[in-house]
């Protein structure tokens, strides 16, 4: 048990309190069982590893980790890094990198490393999200426009190129579905305060989906779109979950050698992710979360989710910040979101099954727009120093058009650079004096 768990029972955990975390569970499962599966599909597998994350990640995580509010499950940052990774390396790739990056979380919280967020530049931060943003975006337009044709490029200006190079094979009735689905997400936000904007999106998304099918027009779902073959019988949609968890056949030594690079990205950006949010939780609450627990909490999600079949997870931002405002009052809230979420699955895959692809890109759209910090992007623009300017545009430019680790490295680069020149300034100072 973590340390935040722990915490919050010896505190003295009352019905009221376990009447208050079912609520806010309640809300943020519904939320994270259609996002869940979108970020699954951006990455390029099918809806149920989504789903297995949130699930598993996020019992195992709320367990095991520092901070008392913290919602965990698959995230829209790291999109961008495991998509080279499944089309090279395949799900027992991904997998194995899932694995690796656990263990180094767990070395990472066991070596006391969790304050280190603190020396990440502002600036860096905010020019990396903002550009993984333009990328997610760039990948839910193809399933928004419903546009049939494979796609050739992983880089961002390859994705704008293709999509707008194939605007004449959209699907007008798909578009239109992620359009609706899109305008309710956006204006249902503050309207409707007893269910969240994403779920009213979605279902009107499938009940629009279903019109057009009996007029004839057909609409691509997740049952449509998604087929897995079990026991030499095609079973449309969802499957069953894995009953199991189990490792996949173990690399060759020149796998090995390639799959730790794309594990240490995955851990540091699992680490920044998860320290980040719980440090806004603790702005939200006025509570203090602990780093190395939280550490050693992700670390172990991310083993027991790619073990049950997962992709890689990390805290969520905006579902942790849900949590709190629907009156969590301790970790059992995130424990109880993917229980609520298996539920979902074991009772109602036939309805899952009908979600339109379309809405489920609007959904992706929102969460670019929302994970762009785009008011702090320009914020920094105006009023910030030279220095931070370039730091990040440098951020965002090459992570953008080159990889996430070009971008943080030049970011950070620039960063030592300029910290260095000050040093030797303030020596040359001293010394002349």
């Amino acid at each position: 048990m973590g340390i935040a768990l722990r915490h919050a029972l010896l505190q003295g955990y009352r019905l009221k309190d376990f009447n208050a975390d079912f609520k806010a569970a309640f809300v943020v499962s519904l939320i994270a069982l259609p996002l869940s599966m979108a970020l699954a599909i951006a990455v390029g597998l099918a809806p149920i590893h989504g789903i297995t994350t949130a699930i598993v990640a996020g019992v195992v995580a709320s367990y095991f980790g520092g901070s008392l509010f913290q919602i965990s499950g698959p995230t829209a940052a790291f999109v961008m890094i495991l998509i080279p990774i499944v089309s090279e390396m395949g799900l027992q790739g991904l997998i194995w990198c899932q694995l690796l990056a656990g263990i180094f979380l767990v070395l990472f919280g066991v070596f006391k490393l969790g304050k280190l967020i603190h020396y990440v530049p502002y600036a860096v931060i905010i020019g990396f999200t903002s550009a993984i943003a333009l990328v997610i975006a760039s990948i839910s337009l193809k399933d928004f426009f419903a546009i049939p044709i494979t796609e050739a490029s992983h880089h961002f200006a390859g994705k704008v190129a293709f999509i707008f190079s194939h605007l004449d094979n959209m699907q007008v009735h798909n578009a239109i579905v992620g359009l609706v689905t899109l305008l309710l997400v956006i204006f249902t936000k503050d309207k409707i305060k007893w269910l969240p904007s994403p779920i009213i999106g979605v279902i009107a998304g499938a009940i629009l989906a279903y019109v057009f099918n009996f007029l004839g027009h057909p609409i691509m779902t997740i049952g449509t779109e998604f087929h897995t073959l079990i026991q030499g019988k095609e079973i449309a949609g969802l499957p069953p979950l894995a009953s199991s968890f189990s490792l996949p056949t173990l690399p060759t030594l020149d796998e090995f050698y390639l799959l730790v690079i794309p594990a240490l990205m995955i851990s540091a950006l699992a680490a920044l992710e998860s320290l980040l949010s719980a440090t806004i939780a603790d702005n939200l609450t006025q509570t203090k979360h602990y780093p190395n627990s939280e550490l050693n909490g992700i670390g172990l999600a991310n083993i027991f989710s790619a073990m049950a079949g997962g992709i890689p997870a990390t805290a969520a931002i905006a579902r942790t910040a849900t949590n709190i405002q629907n009156g969590a009052r301790s970790p059992l809230a995130g424990i109880l979101h993917a229980l609520l979420v298996l539920g979902y699955v074991l009772l109602f895959a036939p309805l899952i099954n009908l979600i339109p692809m379309a809405s489920l890109a609007a959904l992706l759209l929102v969460t670019a727009y929302r994970m762009s910090h785009a008011r702090e992007f320009w914020h920094v623009l105006r009023s910030h120093d030279l220095f931070d300017k370039m730091v990040l545009l440098a951020t965002f430019m090459f992570t953008l058009l080159v990889d996430m680790v070009m971008g943080i490295s030049m970011g950070m680069m620039l960063v030592v650079l300029h910290y260095f020149i000050k040093r030797v300034r303030s020596w040359a100072k001293a010394s002349a004096q």
